[in-house]
């Protein structure tokens, strides 16, 4: 249903409306929140394309080629072989589909088996359930918790942070 590419310039057209729809960056990154015209979006995009510390891959539709988000792993330690795993589908239509599993599934893949990390680990906002789900069903385990780290909504939420370890991924 899906393939992974990496990112091109091109393809910052459709985070014009992604990043200003409320509803789709509710749980994604805080700079999206401070993010508000195209421009804004181009220099956040043209930074993300030149970041040699991440894996930044586009989530494009295997049938039409459309680009419905973007993957991958940040702040990449080769030391430590390990990062932090991240998502983003800004078609709200590929919501709840099955879609954020997948690949999640090809983003630890990609990690372990070309990158050789032993630990991809990732936070996540105590009431992004699906996103919980969808991380579990990868693979992913609770490791523990940022109590009131994340601001949404008027409130404090708690982040949970999960990880998986390579010797685990592969049983």
């Amino acid at each position: 249903m899906i393939k992974l590419s990496p990112l091109v310039k091109t393809d910052v057209t459709p985070f014009y409306s992604w990043i200003n729809d409320e509803e789709v960056i509710k749980y994604s990154l805080s700079s999206f929140k401070e993010i508000n015209t195209n421009q804004e979006v181009d220099r956040w995009f043209e930074k993300t394309l030149e970041d040699t510390r991440s894996i930044n891959l586009g989530i494009y539709l295997n049938q039409t080629n459309q680009l419905i988000g973007y993957a991958g792993i940040s702040g990449i330690s080769k030391l430590n072989r390990s990062g932090e795993f991240f998502i983003f589908i800004g078609e709200k239509q590929y919501w709840g589909q099955g879609i954020g599993t997948e690949v999640t599934k090809q983003i630890l893949k990609l990690g372990f088996s070309d990158f050789d990390f032993n630990r991809i680990m990732l936070t996540v906002s105590e009431p992004n359930i699906g996103g919980i789900k969808a991380y579990e069903n990868a693979g992913f385990k609770i490791e523990g918790r940022l109590k009131q780290a994340c601001y949404r909504d008027g409130e404090f939420h708690d982040k949970i942070v999960m990880a998986v370890l390579k010797s685990e991924w592969e049983k």
